[in-house]
């Protein structure tokens, strides 16, 4: 199964993985009635969604699921429960008869995950020195930052705690904080370190 994350040791950025979200391809077409008609958890309306939602409790995830032998699970905040929720449905699926000619492909497309640069920081100077940056604190009180290098978007709160979304590597996250921070103290926008 690719799905191995592994945090960075050392850890100064306290990443933690908040959600992830990984594509399964089954390899064939998936009988969407079927699943719907005999299992409780799923929904399915093709009038209005074109996919199957299947939704498990323990783990607790949610799974897009297409004709076209596609799924999308998302919800997950901690990779081992990613793959617990991908072995548990592809158990109740085969025991409702749903075989797979192959084993299916499994990858994960986005992560997101949260650090702690350990600083204050003044947003309204970051507004102005960062490029490709939405800061409207009226409506919302971080700062959207779409980072070049490497290619994320940047939640930042003046707290210092960040958001990072749109990688599929924990070690491209690393980066993107460990980047992000050496653009503050450069730009100086700290306002001062936290304990």
């Amino acid at each position: 199964m690719g799905l191995d994350i592994k945090l960075p040791e050392p850890n100064p950025y306290k990443i933690k993985v908040t959600n992830v979200v990984i594509e399964i391809n089954f390899g064939g077409r998936i009988p969407l009635d079927r699943i719907a008609n005999m299992l409780p958890s799923a929904e399915y309306e093709p009038e209005s969604f074109p996919g199957l939602v299947y939704r498990m409790t323990d783990p607790k995830a949610t799974a897009l699921v297409f004709t076209s032998g596609r799924a999308i699970l998302s919800g997950i905040n901690d990779i081992e429960k990613a793959k617990k929720a991908v072995e548990r449905m592809l158990k109740d699926f085969k025991s409702i008869g749903i075989e797979f000619e192959k084993e299916p492909e499994i990858k994960i497309v986005n992560l997101v995950a949260s650090a702690d640069l350990g600083v204050s920081l003044d947003l309204n100077t970051l507004v102005y020195e960062l490029e490709d940056c939405e800061y409207e604190p009226e409506q919302f009180p971080g700062l959207v930052y779409r980072m070049d290098d490497p290619p994320v978007v940047v939640l930042i709160f003046n707290t210092g705690r960040i958001n990072i979304t749109g990688s599929r590597d924990i070690n491209i996250v690393a980066k993107a904080a460990e980047n992000l921070r050496k653009k503050v103290e450069k730009i100086g926008a700290v306002l001062k370190k936290r304990e």
